[in-house]
């Protein structure tokens, strides 16, 4: 059985579509049209916040649009941007991330995604380990927060955010050592950092056997899934373009023959069009060549 498809809603609310962002609603009415069996959502306005959906009652009426729609919620993407978890206060992150997990609940998910805010710019030795350790130890305590809510957080990793090198994503999930606490693998992302070495500080560190190679150096800790294609560029010279699929340098039916014993096991595979003008047409069009390669890879 293949895993639910989602669409992140961001697609729809930043880069191009940033003046004029489409509505919550009008995603949804989207995503069903195009045949995908979820949305995953975006936590910045105009798209579903707490402070909007501040009532059990109005969270409840959303819940109920989305179902309406014949769609499920495969996950929540909230704003931290004032809270950078290896930089700010562990109790600010903490009392933010509160609020957070009560809305991921109330939207009938179970994954709350994360990052590192901080850019990847480089850093002294003695900078670098006085945040890495402040990560880990907030991290830490969000994974305990997490866990009595049921809910698992996962942390995307980019060349656009600190952290960027596979064996420092390997070693930050691996301290963080919580069941609640994994990491959300995005074949684009996983390509411009582990195979273009994008942004990384000093020696680039690359990984011969590509984005498969990078899923396996991750095993066990992989809790979440996004697929996009790589043309093996940044976007604004920040982080990862996300390319149509079949254009870019990624071999889908491949990467998935290698890696689909980690990945098919996952309830949800969400399709990432962050950043592109082009996402109405190429969204539609994702699904099939999704669901071809899955099954491709599997013969």
């Amino acid at each position: 059985m293949q895993p639910k498809l989602s669409i992140g809603s961001w697609a729809f609310a930043f880069g191009p579509f940033e003046h004029e962002p489409w509505s919550f609603s009008r995603v949804l009415s989207y995503a069903r049209e195009a045949g995908y069996s979820g949305v995953e959502v975006n936590g910045f306005l105009p798209h579903p916040v707490p402070d909007v959906y501040d009532t059990v009652s109005k969270r409840k009426e959303l819940l109920g649009e989305i179902h309406s729609h014949g769609l499920g919620v495969s996950a929540y993407a909230p704003d931290f941007r004032h809270a950078p978890p290896a930089a700010a206060d562990k109790e600010s992150y903490l009392e933010l991330l509160k609020n957070y997990l009560d809305f991921t609940v109330d939207l009938g998910t179970k994954i709350l995604r994360v990052d590192t805010v901080t850019s990847p710019v480089p850093v002294s030795e003695e900078t670098y380990a006085s945040r890495f350790a402040r990560l880990i130890d907030t991290w830490h305590a969000s994974s305990e927060l997490a866990a009595d809510a049921g809910v698992r957080i996962v942390w995307e990793f980019e060349p656009g955010f600190w952290l960027n090198k596979p064996s420092e994503v390997a070693r930050a999930v691996k301290e963080v050592n919580h069941p609640a606490f994994q990491v959300l693998f995005d074949t684009s992302h996983a390509y411009m950092s582990g195979v273009a070495g994008a942004r990384q500080a000093g020696q680039k560190e690359l990984l011969q056997g590509g984005i498969a190679e990078y899923a396996r150096l991750l095993e066990g800790h992989i809790g979440h899934f996004h697929l996009i294609d790589s043309d093996g560029t940044l976007h604004d010279e920040e982080t990862s373009t996300h390319a149509e699929f079949g254009a870019g340098k990624i071999d889908f039916t491949s990467f998935l023959r290698e890696t689909n014993d980690i990945f098919l096991p996952l309830e949800w595979w969400c399709v990432d069009f962050c950043f592109n003008s082009e996402v109405e047409a190429w969204g539609k069009q994702a699904v099939g060549f999704i669901r071809n390669a899955v099954k491709e890879s599997m013969q």
